[in-house]
């Protein structure tokens, strides 16, 4: 990443969730919103997620995909002490490299277990990274996270998540920030579809999307205007507001907080 931060460069990346936990609907995924929001905060666009199972083969192919089409990737989610936590390895397999205990890994669980009988067999699998992988420091539980070039690899846990993130944060060369503003009014979506398509037209540069519901037994639509450029994303709002009231939809624009 050559651009600075607060570049005009569109900055992507991809989440990839892997567990099978997470498709048998038994754990929900807390992570997606939290790294969407601290990555959006410096200008990098989380622009699409995968859920995916223990299954190498299929993390293998997945990485290796998003890998050479977004800028960053991250993985989390099976790099724990069980049999079934094989995403280092498969990590490994998509780079094309070998695995095997990282020296300082070792050290950083030998000296966190301290009792040589509780750093077991599979504790110290936590230490295995791919050849030429970095670590990722944990300051919740300190087995590590790995990077391999672009792509990051953290646990599944979100407290562990945040704090591999926030260790490693600094690392990202991010764009320009994408600003949220929301608009919600009381008409349906089939009424407002027209001007709202019209508008959309006008201000190709700004992503426009709308989100019905229903509020108090009546329906309603929350719009959601976002954009790099607080300007276009202004003329947005403005005209998406005057189209509104002239439909008599009672646009009211939502404070950002």
């Amino acid at each position: 990443m050559s651009e600075e931060a607060g570049s005009d460069k569109v900055v992507t990346a991809c989440l990839v969730i892997i567990g099978n936990e997470i498709l048998s609907g038994r754990t929900r995924d807390a992570n997606l919103p939290f790294l969407s929001t601290e990555l959006n905060k410096i200008g990098v666009r989380l622009m699409e997620c995968r859920v995916i199972p223990d299954i190498e083969s299929v993390i293998v192919d997945t990485v290796n995909e998003v890998r050479r089409k977004f800028d960053y990737v991250f993985t989390t989610g099976g790099i724990g002490p069980t049999h079934d936590d094989i995403t280092a390895d498969a990590i490994a397999r998509a780079f094309g490299v070998g695995i095997s205990e990282h020296p300082e890994a070792v050290d950083r669980l030998t000296r966190y277990y301290a009792d040589p009988t509780l750093f077991t067999p599979p504790r110290r699998r936590m230490a295995r990274i791919p050849h030429g992988g970095t670590l990722v420091d944990n300051p919740v539980s300190v087995a590590p996270g790995f990077r391999m070039e672009n792509v990051f690899t953290f646990a599944g846990v979100p407290m562990i998540v945040e704090g591999m993130f926030l260790a490693m944060k600094h690392l990202l060369v991010g764009g320009r920030p994408v600003i949220s503003r929301t608009i919600r009014c009381s008409q349906p979506e089939g009424f407002i579809a027209e001007k709202l398509g019209a508008v959309q037209d006008q201000h190709p540069e700004t992503e426009i999307g709308s989100y019905p519901a229903f509020r108090q037994g009546k329906p309603s639509v929350s719009l959601i205007i976002r954009g790099t450029d607080p300007a276009k994303v202004q003329s947005a709002v403005d005209d998406l507001l005057v189209a509104l009231t002239a439909l008599k939809a009672e646009p009211e624009e939502i404070p950002v907080t």
